[in-house]
């Protein structure tokens, strides 16, 4: 007689790999799949400027931009949406990044800066960089996000529903696994904005992949964050919390990039039939 399988996900995976010798500081798979995550997207990178007929040379750049980027946006995106007060009171904190604490808004608005600065010093339009790098970017979101569920942190609200994880290092409760469900959506938002970059790239305006990445991201962001627990405890009194306030406005910024770009097109269009 054959044992049921049981009703949920056992998740005890141990986050260390292994204790660095003479250091007494644990390597974990967080860590890893965050370099994963970008060498993914290096890679992806490296493709699209190939193809595009660009230096591969530039990539070797923009990866040390794109990673000091969103490690400080991420890392002072969580001071500064969190818990402002804790880190203001205890600044060596700020720079205690092993202690988790990195926020996925701040982080995509210090890679915007990082590649507005990047844009400049190598004369490419800024919105042509970073409808690429968004593609590349939902690699390392993915990865990320794994990382997260290694670490068995921002885990989802309890669920009846049999994919549910008990993850053993925070309590016997079933809950949903939203940093698996976030990391699918990365994965399939970068299928979708590679097709259009491959079907569309010698004729789509600047800043349309990248508008469509910040609507859709921040779009499922904001559903994916009903599903779970609060960062913080302040959060637990606010009908939305601080991802959800923080989504909204990156989401209208994509619609804002679609609209103003879509009109710069048809008025180039037009001006474009008047000298004909």
């Amino acid at each position: 007689m054959t044992s049921a399988l049981p009703a949920y996900i056992i998740w005890d995976m141990n986050p260390d790999i292994f204790t660095i010798p003479f250091l007494n500081h644990p390597l974990r798979w967080y860590g890893i799949l965050f370099a994963v995550g970008f060498f993914l997207g290096q890679q992806v990178m490296y493709y699209i400027y190939r193809k595009e007929g660009r230096s591969p040379g530039e990539i070797d750049t923009l990866t040390i931009y794109s990673v000091v980027a969103t490690v400080l946006g991420a890392r002072l995106g969580h001071v500064l949406f969190y818990d402002p007060a804790y880190y203001f009171s205890n600044p060596l904190k700020i720079l205690a990044t092993w202690e988790g604490g990195l926020a996925s808004h701040g982080g995509v608005i210090g890679m915007a800066i990082a590649l507005y600065l990047f844009a400049r010093k190598t004369n490419v339009p800024f919105l042509w960089i970073v409808d690429r790098i968004a593609i590349a970017g939902c690699l390392a979101g993915a990865a990320i996000r794994m990382g997260n569920l290694t670490n068995s942190e921002m885990v989802g609200i309890p669920t009846t529903m049999p994919w549910g994880f008990i993850f053993t290092l925070v309590d016997d409760v079933p809950r949903h696994p939203a940093q698996l469900y976030e990391a699918l959506y990365c994965l399939a938002l970068f299928g979708l904005l590679f097709w259009m970059w491959f079907r569309f790239r010698d004729t789509m305006r600047n800043g349309f992949i990248f508008g469509w990445f910040l609507i859709i991201l921040f779009s499922l962001r904001f559903v994916d964050e009903f599903l779970k627990v609060n960062q913080e405890a302040f959060e637990d009194t606010m009908v939305l919390n601080m991802g959800q306030l923080l989504s909204i406005p990156l989401v209208l910024t994509g619609i804002v990039i679609l609209i103003v770009t879509a009109r710069q097109k048809k008025a180039r269009a037009e001006d474009e039939l008047k000298e004909a």
